[in-house]
């Protein structure tokens, strides 16, 4: 095997060859640990990738799962990877669903205060979304709370799950004094919203804030200047929006009077 495969080509190989191994007709849950990984590589003739953690992360939130593994889908169904401890995974059948943004949706046109050089030195896609939705108040202004970031990229971790990663999290509070934890997840153009970050970020907040009024957040870029935002919740194994959101972002000259006019009706 040439070493030198892509790396999405190569997490597909691993994964099916845990997957496969395992798999027999019919079943609905397949447990694996992260030392799999090495068996499996070794098995196949590549070489391991230097972050393992990295092919489950990126066949949980950014790729699809190889094509063989879809194909043993039923209809209504997906496979997906969940933590059930540390270093130790299980490939689950949940109820299938996809969330996008609704091309239909009204947009709202804000004044842009992101500073001009976050979007010069901006990383990626993600850190130039988490500081938009920051700089220009969005979560405020989409849950009508006064909100503050308290961390983003908060590795920790969740009783029965193992670790995971919050990409925002903030903490707020209403006209009346609830308080509120709010996880935000970040998800570029092409990302798909992920119902196993939510349920992470939600169990991890009962967890730690057992007090506070969770809601999780995500938010998408649709183009550069264009986020839309999802508050979600988790009902049984399904990912809801409660309510969806379009903000564009545009100089306050290019706003118009009578726009904002009608934004009070």
């Amino acid at each position: 095997m040439n070493n030198n495969t892509k790396p999405q080509n190569r997490y597909y190989q691993l994964i099916e060859k845990i997957f496969f191994d395992r798999y027999v007709e019919g079943a609905s849950e397949i447990r694996f640990e992260r030392n799999a990984l090495k068996d499996a590589a070794k098995e196949i003739g590549i070489v391991l990738p230097d972050n393992l953690g990295d092919v489950i992360y990126a066949l949980r939130f950014r790729v699809p799962m190889p094509a063989k593994v879809l194909a043993t889908q039923p209809e209504g169904r997906e496979w997906i990877i969940e933590l059930v401890g540390r270093s130790k995974y299980r490939f689950r059948l949940a109820t299938s669903n996809r969330i996008l943004p609704n091309p239909n949706l009204a947009v709202i046109r804000i004044p842009d205060n992101t500073p001009e050089i976050i979007a010069v030195y901006a990383l990626d896609d993600e850190q130039a979304l988490l500081a938009k939705v920051r700089y220009n108040r969005l979560i405020d202004i989409f849950l009508g709370l006064t909100t503050f970031s308290l961390q983003n990229h908060l590795r920790t971790s969740v009783k029965d799950m193992g670790q995971i990663e919050i990409d925002e999290l903030y903490v707020g509070l209403d006209k009346y004094g609830c308080h509120f934890v709010i996880p935000v997840q970040a998800k570029g153009g092409s990302d798909q919203i992920s119902s196993v970050q939510t349920t992470q970020d939600i169990a991890w907040c009962r967890q730690r804030y057992p007090t506070l009024r969770c809601r999780p957040i995500s938010a998408q870029f649709i183009s550069s200047d264009q986020i839309a935002l999802f508050e979600l919740m988790v009902e049984g194994d399904q990912l809801k929006v409660v309510e969806e959101r379009h903000y564009k972002l545009v100089p306050a000259g290019e706003l118009d009077p009578r726009e904002i006019v009608a934004y009070r009706n």
